[in-house]
């Protein structure tokens, strides 16, 4: 009997000692809650119930959330703040610049339109890795649908091959262009760098043409509620050609008083100057699901820099 008592304290000594040790563990993770109205609140989760939880902020504010207003909790990582200890948090829309993209690809169900001044440009994220999109101006000329396939080469590293194709649509179709390209990407959907290589050909009634084309482009949250935002559009110079022409000129003859026609033939020089197209920019973060972008451009051809004076304005819309 003596053994039994013994071994029946033991046991509850343990079980004791085992549930206060197990309450002492808290979670230290960080979270975002997602209110239905949609705003956001970081901290971490001191406890939850079926009728709400209660966040400790990052200013050591306790804030009792009530279910029904949120929508979603997000675990976040470290690498979400910044180096004051602010969150910084992904950019909805990392996967697009001003004119290019990236290999980060469209995450699977996000839809968004990028409305610019000219028209709208409407992109899907129809597979894990896979987006569509279709982007044309008011009045429908061009239409252009574009595709692109993205690859995670490692945890900060993408690839992605992808394509624009269109046409003139019904006021010239006769007139169309294709673009297949390449892109590497470095970083993540807060911060990233892009260097795309591809080929823009263009046809016409028949007649064809292209030239090889690149950009660097990239991206940083530096905010919550502010991106910084840079695209360039570069076309390398061509190798320059040299080809004879031959013509008849009419040239007058003082001996004879008359115009004599002579065959003249001359050299002219084929240049395919480069040309390259800057911008840098500001990408507000209005809402979860808004952005509204600025930037300024410039052109360098030649050697010569000429500064754009009109700025450019996009909108983005999570659909």
């Amino acid at each position: 009997m003596k053994n039994l008592l013994l071994i029946v304290s033991f046991l509850a000594g343990s079980f004791v000692f085992s549930q206060t040790d197990s309450s002492s563990v808290k979670d230290t993770n960080s979270y975002r809650v997602l209110k239905t109205d949609g705003g956001n609140i970081v901290g971490k989760i001191l406890s939850q119930d079926a009728r709400e939880v209660l966040l400790l902020t990052n200013d050591n504010r306790e804030i009792y959330i009530p279910q029904h207003l949120i929508s979603k909790i997000e675990l976040i990582d470290q690498s979400d703040f910044n180096a004051n200890g602010d969150y910084v948090g992904e950019d909805k829309f990392a996967t697009r610049y001003f004119i290019t993209t990236n290999g980060l690809p469209i995450k699977k169900g996000e839809h968004y339109v990028q409305w610019n001044l000219f028209g709208p440009d409407f992109q899907f994220g129809v597979a894990d890795n896979f987006g569509l999109g279709v982007m044309t101006s008011w009045l429908g000329i061009p239409i252009i649908a574009t595709a692109k396939y993205s690859v995670q080469l490692s945890e900060n590293a993408q690839f992605a091959v992808g394509a624009l194709a269109g046409t003139g649509a019904w006021a010239a179709p006769e007139f169309g262009g294709f673009l297949p390209f390449g892109t590497f990407s470095f970083g993540d959907r807060s911060k990233n760098m892009a260097f795309s290589f591809g080929y823009g050909g263009v046809w016409e009634s028949g007649d064809f043409g292209g030239r090889g084309l690149a950009s660097v482009a990239g991206m940083l949250k530096i905010a919550p509620k502010l991106s910084l935002v840079f695209d360039s559009f570069i076309i390398p110079p061509g190798k320059t050609t040299y080809s004879d022409v031959t013509y008849d000129q009419q040239v007058y003859n003082s001996a004879t008083g008359q115009f004599d026609i002579v065959t003249i033939t001359e050299t002219r020089e084929n240049r395919k100057p480069g040309f390259a197209l800057i911008m840098p920019g500001i990408r507000w973060h209005v809402s979860e699901k808004k952005a509204f972008q600025i930037g300024v451009s410039g052109i360098i051809a030649d050697g010569i820099v000429v500064p754009i004076p009109l700025p450019t304005f996009q909108w983005y819309r999570s659909l």
